[in-house]
C-alpha cells in the first residue's frame, strides 16, 4: 500500500509538471477559477487493442469506446485512485478479469454495455464499494449467481437487458423493498432502478417476486420497461408479466405451537412451528439477539408441507427472549415469532441416608432433575411418532452425580439377587389354537418393576419374541402362535442374572373344531345338492309339459269351435246302399271336409220327419 501512495504522488508530480496524454487518446482538464478541475479522457481509436497504461493518474473520468479492445486485464486501473466514472462501452471485449477493477475505490459508475461478455466477475465489485451504477446492458449473460446478490446491495441503477437471461435467483430481490421487510419510502433518492427488458424470460416460481413488482402500482424498485413478456412456457409465451398467472406457486404459511411460553428456570422446552407453501418451504430459527440456535430437527411429511421442533434443554435466564421460525421458498418468506419468559429458580434436595450405608460428601445438595415443558397446543398437532420419540430420548434424564449412578448399580445388584425367588406360580391359561395368557405371582417386587416375557417355540431360541410389562399385572396375552406346537415361555426381570429366569413350557390346541366344523358344512352341502337338484329337473320336466299341453289344448278347442258350428240345413234322403247303416243318412247337398258326412239317428229322425206325401220332400231339422 506504501508503494501505490508513492507511486501516486510520484505520478501526480510528474504530471503536474510535464502533463501527458495517450497517443491515441483525447485528454480535457477541467478547469475552475479557483485553479482545481477535474480530468477526462477519451479514447475512441478503432485500431487501439489494448487498455492503455498510460492515463493521467488525476484522471475523473475514463471513456474507452468503439475500440478493438477485448480483454480488461488485472489491475488495469489500479493507479487511477481517483477515477469516479469509467465507461468501457461498445468495444469487443469478451473477458474481464476478477481483479481488473482493483483499487478503484471511489468508483461511482461502471458501463460495460455494447460488449460480449457472457461471464461477469461479480465478486470483482467488492473492489469498488462507492458503485451505484452497474450497466451490463446488451451483453450475452446468462446467469447471475447467488454468491452475486451480496455485491449488489448498494447497487442503485442496474442495468441486465438485452442479455440471454432466462431466470433470476428469488433471493436477489430480496434485497430491495418491499421484500427486505423493509418499510416501503417515497423518498427518491432510495429509489433502484432494473433494465430487465429483452431477455428470453422463463415464467415460473423463481422470477415470482419480479412479476409481482411488475404488478405493483407503489414500489421502491422502477422498471425501465413495464412491459416485460415471457419466453416460456409455453401456455405463457408471449404474456405480459402483469397478466402471467403462475401455477403451483404459493407463498408460505407459517404457524407456531404458541406465540407465548412461560417456563420454570431448569426445565426443557420444545418449540415447534408449521409451514406451507409451494414449493415445500425451509424452516429456519433464530434468536432475537443473533445468538446461535442448535437442536433443531425439521421433517416434510408431504409437498407443501413442513414442521420443525427446537428443543432447548436445562433452560437458563439468558435463553430467554424472542424466538422467530421463518419459512421461505421461491415465491416469498414469511417468519412467526415465539416469546420465551423463564421463572423461577432450581430447586436442591438432600436425599435420606440409609442406615449403615455411607454416602459420601457426594451426596449433598443433589440437583432435581428437571421438568420437560411442553406447551398444550403443541400436544394438540399430531407429530410423525418416530420423529416425538426420538425428542423424548434426547430430553431423558441422566444422573447428575456419581451417588446417583451407585444407587442404580446397587440397586441393578439387589434385583439380580432374588429375581427368581420373587416370581412364582408361573402358569398357562386359556391355550387357544393361536394365543395363550401367562400367569404369574410376584412377591418382594414393587408393582412398577419392569419385566419382559420371552418366549418362543420350543428350541428354536433365534426366533424368540418379547413382551414388556410389569410385575403388577400379574398376566400378559401371548397371540400370534401357531396351533399344536410347544412353546416354552420366560419371564424376566431387568437386570435379572442369566439362567436363573422362571420358564415354563406349554402347547397350543390343535385346530380340530374348526376343520371337523368345516367338514361337517361339506358333507351337508353335499347331501342338500343331491337332493334338491332331482327335484329342480323335476319340476322343470313339469312346467315343460303344461306348457306343450297348454298350446295342443288350445288348437283343440279352436277346431271343436269349428266344428260345433251348427247351421240349419234343409236336405233330402237318399236311398241307402246295402252296405250302409240302417241309422245313416247322407246328405245330398256336398260340404266342406268338416261337415261332409252328418249322421243322424233313426230316432231323431223319426221324432222329427214329418210325412206329408209321397212325393213330398222331407225336411229334418238338425
Amino acid at each position: 500500500m506504501r508503494r501505490l501512495l508513492c507511486l501516486h504522488a510520484f505520478l501526480c508530480c510528474l504530471t503536474m509538471a510535464h502533463p501527458f496524454c495517450p497517443s491515441q487518446c483525447t485528454c480535457v482538464f477541467h478547469g475552475r477559477t479557483d485553479g482545481t478541475g477535474t480530468r477526462s479522457v477519451l479514447c475512441n481509436d478503432p485500431d487501439m487493442s489494448d487498455i492503455p497504461v498510460n492515463v493521467p493518474v488525476d484522471t475523473v473520468k475514463l471513456r474507452i469506446e468503439k475500440t478493438a479492445v477485448r480483454r480488461v486485464p488485472t489491475e488495469a486501473f489500479y493507479y487511477l485512485v481517483d477515477l469516479r466514472y469509467l465507461w468501457i462501452t461498445y468495444n469487443s471485449i469478451t473477458s474481464v478479469d476478477t481483479g481488473s477493477f482493483y483499487n478503484l475505490k471511489v468508483l461511482h459508475e461502471l458501463r460495460l454495455d455494447g460488449n460480449m461478455i457472457s461471464m461477469f466477475p461479480w465478486e470483482s465489485l467488492k473492489e469498488m464499494p462507492m458503485l451505484k451504477t452497474l450497466d451490463l446492458h446488451n451483453n450475452r449473460i446468462n446467469n447471475v449467481p447467488t454468491e452475486a446478490i451480496p455485491y449488489l446491495r448498494n447497487i442503485t441503477y442496474l442495468d441486465l437487458s438485452s442479455n440471454k437471461l432466462t431466470t433470476l435467483p428469488s433471493e436477489l430481490m430480496d434485497i430491495w423493498p418491499p421484500f427486505n421487510g423493509l418499510p416501503v419510502s417515497s423518498n427518491a433518492s432510495q429509489k433502484v432502478v432494473l433494465g430487465l427488458q429483452d431477455n428470453p424470460w422463463f415464467c415460473d416460481c423463481k422470477i415470482s417476486k419480479m412479476i409481482e413488482i411488475s404488478k405493483m402500482a407503489e414500489t421502491p424498485v422502477i422498471l425501465m420497461d413495464l412491459f416485460l413478456t415471457c419466453a416460456g412456457p409455453e401456455n405463457l409465451s408471449g404474456v405480459l408479466f402483469q397478466h402471467a398467472e403462475l401455477e403451483n406457486c404459493v407463498k408460505p404459511s407459517v404457524m407456531t405451537s404458541a406465540t407465548k411460553i412461560t417456563s420454570p428456570l431448569g426445565s426443557n422446552v420444545l418449540l415447534r412451528c408449521d409451514a406451507s407453501g409451494f414449493p415445500t418451504p425451509t424452516l429456519y430459527w433464530a434468536k432475537s439477539d443473533g445468538s446461535p440456535v442448535s437442536n433443531t430437527v425439521q421433517e416434510s411429511p408431504g409437498d407443501g408441507i413442513r414442521w420443525s421442533i427446537m428443543s432447548l434443554h436445562g433452560i437458563l435466564y439468558k435463553d430467554a427472549g424472542n424466538y422467530s421460525c421463518k419459512a421461505k421458498n421461491v415465491a416469498g418468506s414469511v417468519e412467526a415469532t415465539i416469546s420465551l419468559t423463564v421463572a423461577g429458580t432450581i430447586g436442591t434436595t438432600v436425599p435420606p441416608q440409609r442406615p449403615g450405608i455411607d454416602t459420601g460428601p457426594s451426596s449433598v445438595g443433589t440437583t432435581i432433575v428437571p421438568p420437560t415443558f411442553i406447551p398444550d397446543s403443541f400436544m394438540s398437532t399430531v407429530l410423525p411418532r418416530a420423529s416425538t420419540i426420538a425428542f423424548y430420548r434426547k430430553l431423558k434424564p441422566t444422573p447428575s452425580n456419581g451417588l446417583q449412578k451407585s444407587k442404580v448399580k446397587q440397586s441393578k445388584n439387589d434385583k439380580k439377587s432374588d429375581t427368581s425367588k420373587s416370581i412364582r406360580d408361573l402358569k398357562i391359561v386359556e391355550e387357544t389354537a393361536d394365543s395363550a395368557v401367562l400367569l404369574w405371582t410376584a412377591d418382594g417386587l414393587p408393582n412398577d418393576a419392569p419385566l419382559t416375557v420371552v418366549y418362543s417355540p420350543y428350541g428354536e431360541d433365534d426366533t424368540k419374541r418379547t413382551v414388556e410389562t410389569n410385575a403388577g399385572s400379574g398376566k400378559v396375552l401371548l397371540d400370534g402362535l401357531s396351533s399344536g406346537m410347544r412353546y416354552s415361555v420366560c419371564l424376566v426381570a431387568k437386570g435379572a442374572a442369566a439362567g436363573k429366569d422362571p420358564c415354563i413350557d406349554f402347547y397350543t390346541l390343535d385346530n380340530v373344531e374348526d376343520g371337523g366344523q368345516n367338514q361337517l358344512f361339506i358333507i351337508v352341502s353335499g347331501i342338500a345338492c343331491a337332493l334338491v337338484l332331482p327335484l329342480i329337473i323335476l319340476l322343470l320336466y313339469k312346467i315343460l309339459a303344461l306348457y306343450c299341453k297348454g298350446r295342443n289344448t288350445g288348437l283343440n278347442e279352436e277346431d271343436l269351435e269349428k266344428e260345433s258350428y251348427v247351421k240349419f240345413e234343409t236336405i233330402s234322403m237318399k236311398q241307402r246302399n246295402l252296405n250302409s247303416h240302417p241309422t245313416e243318412l247322407w246328405a245330398r247337398r256336398p260340404t266342406n271336409e268338416s261337415e261332409r258326412m252328418l249322421l243322424c239317428s233313426r230316432s231323431s229322425i223319426d221324432s222329427q220327419m214329418t210325412y206329408k206325401s209321397d212325393s213330398s220332400r222331407s225336411e229334418y231339422l238338425c
